[in-house]
């Protein structure tokens, strides 16, 4: 199973609540990735797990031809509403583990954790089969994980409030405010590597009231020898392992590993 099955609750926030991720520097790391391991920058790329988009449009507006798999509706109902007038961007819902397209592609990239989402070996691999099937030969494929210091440090049992107010309006006169408030508690199984998330939502409405939506999802921590061999069995090469967009080396306390792979093709 998959560990987040809908975003029903917070698709239409993900954004505002994730607001610190620069994903203008996270691209010119992954052309950085395309420059250092393939001949030439790629025209299609697949974003695979794409969920609103952000990363599908900023590569977008550098060109690329983009395809946005993911397997929400809702992520890809924000994605969509916000792609309105990008014409080089195909949207599909699909299951990572299961995805089908039309042909193959260059490169495949999968941010934010995505992999995480998978909660066992079998999907992981399932996975990483079905990205080599859509790889030409000698593609890249591009993804990100968090790691074992992560889930025990920074999630471990803790709890984390994400909060957005944003201002509509000019003026003070006609200023209104429309607040979001994440609530986040997190709790870690060391023995089964599981780590949940609860989530409970809270929005402003008009007249000050709040509504409450809760959500539950759960990551599974992977060791990275695991995620090597599973990737090596599916006929991906591993490249290199990195803590960060200037390709420093990964170690005992990176908390998300940036990992490239080459597909491997007889």
């Amino acid at each position: 199973m998959s560990g987040c099955e809908g975003y029903e609750a917070i698709a239409h926030v993900y954004d505002k609540l994730n607001a610190e991720i620069d994903y203008p520097a996270w691209a010119d790391f992954v052309e950085a990735c395309f420059d250092r391991f393939l001949p030439k920058r790629p025209e299609l790329v697949l974003d695979l797990a794409c969920g609103t988009g952000s990363m599908t449009l900023e590569l977008a507006k550098r060109g690329y031809d983009m395809i946005g798999v993911d397997g929400s509706a809702d992520m890809l109902s924000e994605a969509f509403s916000r792609a309105i007038g990008v014409p080089q961007i195909l949207w599909l819902q699909q299951d990572m583990r299961a995805f089908e397209l039309y042909g193959t592609v260059v490169a495949v990239i999968c941010c934010l954790d995505s992999l995480n989402y998978l909660l066992s070996p079998e999907d992981l691999a399932r996975c990483f089969a079905c990205v080599h099937n859509y790889l030409d030969p000698d593609g890249l494929f591009l993804f990100d994980m968090n790691t074992p210091y992560k889930f025990r440090t920074v999630y471990g049992n803790n709890a984390y409030v994400l909060e957005d107010e944003t201002v509509y309006g000019e003026g003070e006169a006609d200023e209104e405010r429309a607040a979001i408030y994440c609530g986040w508690q997190n709790t870690y199984h060391p023995d089964s590597g599981l780590c949940e998330f609860d989530l409970s939502l809270f929005e402003e409405l008009p007249g000050g009231t709040y509504r409450r939506t809760d959500e539950h999802q759960t990551e599974r921590c992977y060791e990275l020898d695991t995620v090597l061999q599973l990737l090596k069995q599916a006929g991906l090469m591993p490249l290199g392992v990195w803590s960060d967009y200037a390709f420093a080396e990964a170690n005992d306390t990176t908390e998300r590993w940036y990992i490239a792979a080459r597909a491997v093709k007889a």
